[in-house]
């Protein structure tokens, strides 16, 4: 797989949470003009679980269509189901896409031997030709194929050479590297961890498959590219700008309620897509079960994007100019934040 940024496309859905077919082509072309390395789509950034298998592969179909030649594609195809997951990597090749991210198996709890055999392996060797990129994130999933277990897979199948890391664990992935080799591909699967394991001397990794991209695209193009070029000097003054957003993946609040104070974890891709809709970008709403941030959420995305704004309002820019958005009116007129957000109670 080529080093770089790629983007976990978000997908955009109209208010009644169909697929905004159009909304979709903008985003996708909005990418590619910025210069991304490729796109990912059918992730869980672009809310893959909430689709039906043949919705599933008409979303890869189109963005196959309309990215060929002009960047790469990669399809999540993973499932908790093998066979699944075999029909899904079949239909996306037969897309012509250039590689599928397939997720470690969720819920079932599989070990990592398990995983290793009965659900990469078995996709790799029917698949033998198609890229085939591991995606470990066991907050999601409950279940982890483990480095060692990554670098036997990697040995015995020719195509699986890249990992898209989302652990959040340094050792891990210091452990990847140390089992799978110089030549194995490490892709951070976490926004705000890019700089720090690409210039780790353990770690090494070679770029991102971003989420905050689908809003900063060439931004985070810029920053993986200096940091691949060992211009890590250029590469941090970018992640200081883009710091406020990078934090935003996942928003945390202390909500009060009648039976006291709770924690509200607002994840990805939702207040992705509270700034998407703030900024007036294809997005439309989440499908259900999620649904809104509560206000307080709310205003710490407002509040970093305002940060950003005034202190880096180049990096804005693309989005006012690819859109025609008056960017200081959709971060500081409230009328655009109506129906961003519920009371907890």
């Amino acid at each position: 797989m080529e080093k770089g940024c790629f983007t976990a496309l978000i997908t955009p859905f109209t208010q009644t949470g169909e697929l905004d077919q159009k909304g979709m082509e903008q985003l996708i072309d909005f990418q590619i003009h910025n210069q991304i390395t490729g796109i990912l789509v059918t992730g869980t950034t672009g809310e893959s679980p909430t689709f039906k298998w043949q919705e599933h592969n008409h979303v890869i179909a189109l963005a196959a269509a309309q990215a060929k030649d002009r960047c790469l594609v990669i399809a999540g195809t993973g499932s908790n189901n093998t066979r699944e997951a075999m029909d899904a990597a079949g239909h996306a090749q037969k897309e012509g896409v250039d590689a599928i991210l397939m997720v470690d198996p969720y819920y079932n709890g599989p070990s990592s031997l398990e995983i290793r055999k009965e659900y990469y392996g078995a996709v790799a060797a029917r698949y033998p030709d198609l890229e085939i990129i591991p995606y470990i994130i066991p907050g999601r999933t409950g279940a982890q194929m483990l480095p060692q277990d990554l670098a036997i897979l990697s040995r015995s199948c020719p195509n699986i050479t890249c990992v898209k890391e989302a652990t959040g664990n340094l050792d891990n992935m210091k452990l990847t590297r140390k089992c799978c080799g110089p030549g194995f591909q490490i892709f951070s699967g976490d926004d705000a961890l890019v700089s720090d394991i690409m210039t780790d001397p353990d770690i090494l990794a070679c770029g991102a498959i971003s989420v905050m991209s689908n809003i900063v695209p060439g931004s985070m193009t810029r920053m993986v590219s200096f940091l691949n070029q060992g211009k890590t000097d250029m590469a941090r003054q970018l992640q200081t700008a883009l710091k406020p957003l990078l934090d935003l993946v996942v928003v945390t609040t202390t909500e009060e309620t009648s039976f006291g104070p709770v924690l509200c974890r607002a994840r990805n891709p939702l207040p992705l897509k509270t700034m998407m809709q703030l900024l007036g970008m294809p997005a439309g709403p989440c499908r259900q079960p999620l649904g809104k941030m509560t206000r307080q959420g709310l205003d710490m995305v407002v509040a970093a994007m305002q940060k950003v704004l005034a202190a880096n309002p180049e990096i804005f820019a693309p989005i006012k100019d690819f859109f025609g958005i008056d960017i200081d009116d959709r971060l500081s007129n409230p009328v655009h934040q109506e129906g961003l957000w519920y009371d907890y109670e």
